[in-house]
């Protein structure tokens, strides 16, 4: 077995992945902290070819260069926008007909491996603050609070990890 070279992968030029479909999910970061993980959930975004990214509160919006660290071009790739209130959003993004899902340890959650998708529908992800997660006025709107199985004795996963778990995730769900 031998890796490939970069120039073996045959990736999408920057125009291609603007133009190509994009997989039905809208992620949400709510108040994040960390420029790496906002970089990450770029990466990630790109990786999976996400509709776009709504940036909220004190989530702080490219270009930055700790942002830019992590995203890789990313931030180019990927749409995204500033809201400053993530409630307003969601009103808006639910009278689009989009789910929308909370990623938080709550009662009567979904465990994410139970979770299923419809190809039909787009799915908006809210991922919280890194300390004190999805806020509970966010959960409270939310039409579904999808938690993570975890097994540990940790309660909480970073957020650029919870990101690609459950992109990985209904990104393979509604692709199969």
């Amino acid at each position: 077995m031998r890796k490939l070279k970069n120039s073996e992968l045959d990736r999408l030029s920057v125009e291609d992945f603007k133009s190509v479909k994009k997989t039905p999910l809208i992620i949400i970061l709510d108040n994040i902290r960390s420029l790496n993980n906002i970089g990450s959930v770029f990466r990630t975004s790109d990786a999976f070819l996400i509709e776009k990214i709504y940036l909220c509160g004190i989530t702080a919006t490219p270009p930055h260069k700790d942002i830019h660290k992590t995203a890789l071009g990313s931030t180019d790739t990927v749409a995204w926008e500033y809201v400053e209130n993530t409630i307003d959003l969601i009103e808006k993004l639910k009278a689009d007909n989009v789910k929308i899902c909370s990623i938080e340890q709550a009662e009567n959650a979904t465990m994410l491996n139970n979770f299923t998708t419809n190809p039909q529908t787009t799915y908006a992800l809210v991922f919280g603050n890194e300390v004190k997660g999805v806020s509970q006025s966010v959960v409270s709107a939310s039409d579904v609070v999808i938690e993570i199985p975890q097994y540990g004795t940790k309660h909480s996963l970073n957020i650029s990890v919870s990101v690609g778990v459950v992109v990985w995730d209904l990104f393979s769900k509604l692709n199969t």
